[in-house]
Protein backbone atom coordinates (compact mmCIF):
# COMPACT_ATOMS: atom_id res chain seq x y z
CA UNK A 1 0.00 0.00 0.00
CA UNK A 2 0.87 3.56 -1.20
CA UNK A 3 0.83 6.95 0.65
CA UNK A 4 1.35 10.18 0.05
CA UNK A 5 4.16 12.73 0.85
CA UNK A 6 5.79 15.83 0.64
CA UNK A 7 9.89 16.08 0.59
CA UNK A 8 12.63 16.99 -1.70
CA UNK A 9 15.27 15.35 -3.92
CA UNK A 10 18.00 18.16 -3.98
CA UNK A 11 18.63 20.68 -1.21
CA UNK A 12 18.77 24.23 -2.36
CA UNK A 13 16.20 27.45 -2.24
CA UNK A 14 12.51 27.25 -1.54
CA UNK A 15 12.19 29.53 -5.01
CA UNK A 16 13.88 26.73 -7.27
CA UNK A 17 11.79 24.86 -9.14
CA UNK A 18 10.26 21.35 -7.43
CA UNK A 19 12.15 22.33 -3.90
CA UNK A 20 9.26 20.22 -2.71
CA UNK A 21 7.64 17.98 -4.19
CA UNK A 22 4.56 15.86 -4.09
CA UNK A 23 5.57 11.91 -4.27
CA UNK A 24 4.41 8.88 -3.19
CA UNK A 25 5.81 6.03 -0.96
CA UNK A 26 4.99 2.92 0.30
CA UNK A 27 3.26 2.83 3.94
CA UNK A 28 5.61 1.94 6.58
CA UNK A 29 4.66 -0.61 9.43
CA UNK A 30 5.61 -0.49 13.15
CA UNK A 31 8.13 -2.58 14.70
CA UNK A 32 10.17 -2.69 17.85
CA UNK A 33 9.09 0.06 20.00
CA UNK A 34 7.76 2.63 17.28
CA UNK A 35 4.40 3.40 16.53
CA UNK A 36 2.24 4.11 13.29
CA UNK A 37 0.90 7.24 13.59
CA UNK A 38 -2.15 8.27 10.67
CA UNK A 39 -0.94 12.07 10.38
CA UNK A 40 -4.05 14.82 10.91
CA UNK A 41 -2.05 17.61 11.21
CA UNK A 42 1.31 19.07 10.98
CA UNK A 43 3.23 22.32 11.38
CA UNK A 44 6.44 23.90 10.23
CA UNK A 45 9.62 24.82 12.05
CA UNK A 46 13.00 26.62 10.89
CA UNK A 47 14.32 23.35 11.01
CA UNK A 48 12.42 22.14 8.09
CA UNK A 49 13.86 24.89 5.80
CA UNK A 50 17.73 24.45 7.12
CA UNK A 51 17.35 21.34 6.08
CA UNK A 52 15.50 21.68 2.70
CA UNK A 53 18.07 24.46 1.91
CA UNK A 54 20.98 22.32 2.80
CA UNK A 55 22.01 23.71 5.79
CA UNK A 56 21.60 20.39 7.25
CA UNK A 57 22.48 17.24 6.00
CA UNK A 58 19.52 15.65 3.50
CA UNK A 59 21.22 12.17 4.61
CA UNK A 60 21.31 9.08 1.60
CA UNK A 61 17.35 9.22 1.03
CA UNK A 62 16.20 9.60 -2.38
CA UNK A 63 13.44 11.68 -1.28
CA UNK A 64 13.87 13.30 2.13
CA UNK A 65 10.68 14.03 3.39
CA UNK A 66 10.57 17.07 6.03
CA UNK A 67 8.31 17.80 8.95
CA UNK A 68 8.55 17.02 12.82
CA UNK A 69 5.27 18.31 14.50
CA UNK A 70 2.05 16.05 14.37
CA UNK A 71 -1.08 15.56 15.38
CA UNK A 72 -3.06 12.14 14.84
CA UNK A 73 -4.31 8.58 15.29
CA UNK A 74 -2.45 5.63 16.38
CA UNK A 75 -2.87 3.15 13.81
CA UNK A 76 -0.30 0.35 15.22
CA UNK A 77 1.95 -0.49 17.73
CA UNK A 78 4.74 -2.12 17.35
CA UNK A 79 6.19 -5.62 19.02
CA UNK A 80 8.53 -4.14 22.01
CA UNK A 81 6.48 -1.43 23.47
CA UNK A 82 6.62 -3.06 26.52
CA UNK A 83 6.11 0.75 28.02
CA UNK A 84 2.77 1.52 26.16
CA UNK A 85 0.39 1.03 28.33
CA UNK A 86 -1.31 4.27 27.92
CA UNK A 87 -0.39 4.44 24.26
CA UNK A 88 -3.20 2.36 21.68
CA UNK A 89 -4.25 1.89 18.69
CA UNK A 90 -6.82 4.29 18.19
CA UNK A 91 -5.36 7.14 20.66
CA UNK A 92 -5.28 10.63 19.46
CA UNK A 93 -1.35 12.10 20.26
CA UNK A 94 0.47 14.71 19.54
CA UNK A 95 4.53 14.43 19.29
CA UNK A 96 7.84 15.96 17.52
CA UNK A 97 9.61 13.09 15.75
CA UNK A 98 13.46 13.09 15.45
CA UNK A 99 15.92 14.71 12.63
CA UNK A 100 17.69 11.24 11.96
CA UNK A 101 14.08 9.70 10.51
CA UNK A 102 11.76 10.19 7.86
CA UNK A 103 9.57 13.33 8.99
CA UNK A 104 6.19 13.76 9.45
CA UNK A 105 4.86 15.21 5.90
CA UNK A 106 3.33 12.08 5.33
CA UNK A 107 0.13 9.98 5.46
CA UNK A 108 1.39 7.78 7.90
CA UNK A 109 4.49 8.33 9.95
CA UNK A 110 6.54 5.65 12.36
CA UNK A 111 7.83 7.71 15.74
CA UNK A 112 9.00 5.95 19.03
CA UNK A 113 6.82 5.62 21.62
CA UNK A 114 8.58 7.10 23.99
CA UNK A 115 8.74 10.63 22.84
CA UNK A 116 4.85 10.66 21.73
CA UNK A 117 2.03 11.76 24.51
CA UNK A 118 -1.56 11.51 24.67
CA UNK A 119 -2.93 14.54 22.40
CA UNK A 120 -4.69 17.61 24.50
CA UNK A 121 -8.46 16.61 24.79
CA UNK A 122 -9.47 20.13 24.23
CA UNK A 123 -7.17 21.04 21.21
CA UNK A 124 -8.29 20.09 17.82
CA UNK A 125 -5.49 18.44 15.83
CA UNK A 126 -4.76 21.39 13.61
CA UNK A 127 -4.13 22.89 17.60
CA UNK A 128 -1.81 20.47 19.12
CA UNK A 129 -0.11 20.09 15.83
CA UNK A 130 1.90 23.35 16.65
CA UNK A 131 2.86 22.78 19.97
CA UNK A 132 5.52 19.56 20.16
CA UNK A 133 9.24 20.85 19.21
CA UNK A 134 8.99 24.37 20.13
CA UNK A 135 7.50 23.00 23.64
CA UNK A 136 10.04 20.21 23.96
CA UNK A 137 12.62 23.13 23.47
CA UNK A 138 11.17 25.67 25.79
CA UNK A 139 10.89 23.15 28.33
CA UNK A 140 14.32 21.07 28.10
CA UNK A 141 16.30 25.08 27.88
CA UNK A 142 14.20 26.53 30.91
CA UNK A 143 14.19 23.30 33.17
CA UNK A 144 17.13 21.43 32.27
CA UNK A 145 19.68 23.24 30.56
CA UNK A 146 19.49 26.90 32.18
CA UNK A 147 17.57 25.41 35.61
CA UNK A 148 15.33 28.23 35.81
CA UNK A 149 13.86 26.71 39.39
CA UNK A 150 17.65 27.41 40.62
CA UNK A 151 18.14 31.30 41.24
CA UNK A 152 21.25 32.89 40.05
CA UNK A 153 23.41 34.93 42.54
CA UNK A 154 21.67 38.31 40.65
CA UNK A 155 18.73 38.75 38.71
CA UNK A 156 17.82 35.28 39.73
CA UNK A 157 13.89 36.03 39.27
CA UNK A 158 14.19 37.80 35.55
CA UNK A 159 14.33 36.00 32.43
CA UNK A 160 14.84 38.10 29.27
CA UNK A 161 13.58 35.94 25.95
CA UNK A 162 14.82 37.28 22.81
CA UNK A 163 12.49 36.71 19.93
CA UNK A 164 9.26 36.38 22.14
CA UNK A 165 6.67 36.51 19.58
CA UNK A 166 8.22 32.83 17.44
CA UNK A 167 7.18 29.24 18.02
CA UNK A 168 9.84 28.97 20.64
CA UNK A 169 9.95 32.16 22.73
CA UNK A 170 5.65 32.31 22.61
CA UNK A 171 5.90 28.55 24.49
CA UNK A 172 8.81 29.75 26.87
CA UNK A 173 6.77 32.49 27.65
CA UNK A 174 3.81 30.10 28.85
CA UNK A 175 5.64 28.04 30.11
CA UNK A 176 7.40 30.22 32.60
CA UNK A 177 4.16 31.88 33.70
CA UNK A 178 2.72 28.47 34.26
CA UNK A 179 5.29 26.74 36.13
CA UNK A 180 7.24 29.95 38.08
CA UNK A 181 6.97 32.74 39.09
CA UNK A 182 9.78 34.62 37.49
CA UNK A 183 9.55 38.18 35.54
CA UNK A 184 9.31 37.75 31.90
CA UNK A 185 10.71 40.11 29.56
CA UNK A 186 10.58 39.44 25.88
CA UNK A 187 11.23 40.95 22.84
CA UNK A 188 9.44 41.65 19.87
CA UNK A 189 9.67 44.67 16.75
CA UNK A 190 6.12 44.79 15.58
CA UNK A 191 2.98 46.13 17.03
CA UNK A 192 1.41 43.03 16.61
CA UNK A 193 4.28 40.85 18.02
CA UNK A 194 3.98 43.08 20.68
CA UNK A 195 0.77 42.61 21.33
CA UNK A 196 0.84 38.97 21.03
CA UNK A 197 3.95 38.48 23.88
CA UNK A 198 1.77 40.16 26.10
CA UNK A 199 -1.18 37.98 25.43
CA UNK A 200 1.19 35.05 26.23
CA UNK A 201 2.19 36.65 29.27
CA UNK A 202 5.09 38.73 29.30
CA UNK A 203 5.42 40.95 31.94
CA UNK A 204 7.58 43.92 30.35
CA UNK A 205 8.56 44.21 26.23
CA UNK A 206 11.20 45.73 24.99
CA UNK A 207 12.33 45.93 21.19
CA UNK A 208 15.30 43.81 19.67
CA UNK A 209 15.95 46.21 16.97
CA UNK A 210 17.26 48.63 19.35
CA UNK A 211 19.91 48.02 22.08
CA UNK A 212 18.36 46.40 24.93
CA UNK A 213 20.92 47.24 27.85
CA UNK A 214 19.35 50.79 27.96
CA UNK A 215 15.86 49.97 27.89
CA UNK A 216 15.86 47.60 30.82
CA UNK A 217 17.97 50.06 32.53
CA UNK A 218 14.95 52.58 32.22
CA UNK A 219 12.62 50.45 32.88
CA UNK A 220 13.89 50.24 36.56
CA UNK A 221 13.48 46.10 36.69
CA UNK A 222 16.40 44.14 37.82
CA UNK A 223 19.23 42.80 35.42
CA UNK A 224 17.82 39.66 34.02
CA UNK A 225 20.38 36.71 35.67
CA UNK A 226 18.91 34.74 33.12
CA UNK A 227 18.75 34.88 29.31
CA UNK A 228 17.27 32.69 26.92
CA UNK A 229 18.28 34.07 23.03
CA UNK A 230 16.29 31.66 20.18
CA UNK A 231 17.58 34.20 17.24
CA UNK A 232 20.34 36.28 16.08
CA UNK A 233 22.52 35.49 19.08
CA UNK A 234 25.93 36.13 17.40
CA UNK A 235 24.02 39.71 16.71
CA UNK A 236 23.02 40.32 19.94
CA UNK A 237 25.88 38.66 22.58
CA UNK A 238 27.60 42.30 23.35
CA UNK A 239 24.26 43.65 24.03
CA UNK A 240 23.40 40.34 26.06
CA UNK A 241 26.86 40.54 27.97
CA UNK A 242 26.13 44.36 29.16
CA UNK A 243 22.48 43.81 30.31
CA UNK A 244 23.19 40.56 32.08
CA UNK A 245 24.70 40.51 35.77
CA UNK A 246 27.74 38.82 36.75
CA UNK A 247 27.14 34.98 36.81
CA UNK A 248 24.09 34.66 34.74
CA UNK A 249 23.08 32.01 32.43
CA UNK A 250 22.54 32.51 28.24
CA UNK A 251 20.70 29.75 26.65
CA UNK A 252 20.48 29.29 23.02
CA UNK A 253 19.60 27.60 19.91
CA UNK A 254 20.45 28.65 17.06
CA UNK A 255 23.64 28.52 14.88
CA UNK A 256 26.29 31.34 15.12
CA UNK A 257 29.17 31.13 13.19
CA UNK A 258 32.90 30.32 13.80
CA UNK A 259 33.32 34.14 14.45
CA UNK A 260 30.91 33.67 17.71
CA UNK A 261 32.15 36.42 20.70
CA UNK A 262 32.46 33.74 23.17
CA UNK A 263 35.08 35.65 25.06
CA UNK A 264 32.96 38.11 25.99
CA UNK A 265 30.99 36.01 28.34
CA UNK A 266 34.45 35.50 30.48
CA UNK A 267 34.83 38.66 32.16
CA UNK A 268 31.71 37.90 33.89
CA UNK A 269 31.54 34.56 34.36
CA UNK A 270 28.33 33.89 32.22
CA UNK A 271 27.82 30.18 31.43
CA UNK A 272 26.65 29.04 27.98
CA UNK A 273 23.70 26.57 27.52
CA UNK A 274 23.02 24.76 24.37
CA UNK A 275 19.35 22.82 23.65
CA UNK A 276 18.70 20.82 20.50
CA UNK A 277 15.16 18.86 21.04
CA UNK A 278 16.68 15.92 18.75
CA UNK A 279 19.28 15.69 21.12
CA UNK A 280 17.11 12.70 22.84
CA UNK A 281 15.90 10.98 20.05
CA UNK A 282 18.53 11.21 17.53
CA UNK A 283 20.95 9.78 20.25
CA UNK A 284 18.36 7.38 22.02
CA UNK A 285 19.74 8.35 25.57
CA UNK A 286 18.01 6.74 28.54
CA UNK A 287 16.25 9.83 29.48
CA UNK A 288 14.38 9.64 26.06
CA UNK A 289 11.34 9.50 27.19
CA UNK A 290 11.41 12.71 29.27
CA UNK A 291 9.91 14.03 26.46
CA UNK A 292 6.75 12.12 26.06
CA UNK A 293 6.48 12.94 30.18
CA UNK A 294 6.78 16.35 29.16
CA UNK A 295 4.36 16.48 26.66
CA UNK A 296 2.09 14.81 28.58
CA UNK A 297 2.55 17.07 31.11
CA UNK A 298 1.82 20.15 29.16
CA UNK A 299 -1.39 18.47 27.95
CA UNK A 300 -2.50 18.77 31.29
CA UNK A 301 -1.60 22.51 31.79
CA UNK A 302 -3.37 22.66 28.21
CA UNK A 303 -6.54 21.07 30.09
CA UNK A 304 -6.10 23.61 33.15
CA UNK A 305 -6.24 26.90 31.05
CA UNK A 306 -2.52 27.53 31.70
CA UNK A 307 -1.43 27.20 28.21
CA UNK A 308 -2.49 27.88 24.58
CA UNK A 309 -1.76 27.10 21.53
CA UNK A 310 0.35 28.80 19.03
CA UNK A 311 -1.01 28.22 16.45
CA UNK A 312 -1.71 31.58 14.54
CA UNK A 313 -2.47 30.08 10.86
CA UNK A 314 -3.83 27.11 9.20
CA UNK A 315 -2.29 27.41 5.37
CA UNK A 316 -4.42 24.57 3.91
CA UNK A 317 -3.57 20.67 3.08
CA UNK A 318 -0.31 19.10 3.02
CA UNK A 319 1.08 19.27 -0.17
CA UNK A 320 4.22 20.38 -1.64
CA UNK A 321 2.10 23.32 -3.42
CA UNK A 322 1.46 24.64 0.67
CA UNK A 323 4.37 23.73 1.82
CA UNK A 324 6.46 25.80 -0.44
CA UNK A 325 4.27 29.51 0.98
CA UNK A 326 4.62 28.11 4.40
CA UNK A 327 8.55 27.36 4.27
CA UNK A 328 9.06 30.93 2.45
CA UNK A 329 6.81 32.86 5.41
CA UNK A 330 9.63 30.77 7.90
CA UNK A 331 12.56 32.08 5.63
CA UNK A 332 11.12 35.82 6.27
CA UNK A 333 11.48 35.65 9.57
CA UNK A 334 8.45 37.39 10.00
CA UNK A 335 5.93 34.35 11.20
CA UNK A 336 4.73 35.04 14.82
CA UNK A 337 3.37 31.60 16.07
CA UNK A 338 2.95 28.58 14.46
CA UNK A 339 1.81 27.86 10.72
CA UNK A 340 0.07 24.66 10.54
CA UNK A 341 -1.45 22.73 7.84
CA UNK A 342 -3.66 19.63 8.13
CA UNK A 343 -4.94 16.82 5.73
CA UNK A 344 -4.09 15.41 2.33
Amino acid sequence: MMMKAVGFREAGPIDKADALVDVELPKPNATGRDLLVKVCAVSVNPVDTKVRSGKIPKGDAEVRVLGFDAAGVIEQVGNECANTSNLKVGDEVYYSGSIARPGTNSEYHLVDERIVAHKPTSLSMVQAAALPLTTITAWEMLFDRLDVNKPTVQGGDTILIIGGAGGVGSMAIQLLRARTEMTVIATASRDETKEWVQKLGAHHVINHRQPMAPQIKEMGIPAPGFVFSTTNTEDHLLDIVELMPPQGRLGLIDDPTNAFPIMALKKKSISLHWELMFTRPVFQTIDMDEQGKLLEKVAKLVEQGKIQSTATFTAGKIDAATLTKVHTVIESGKAKGKIVLEGF
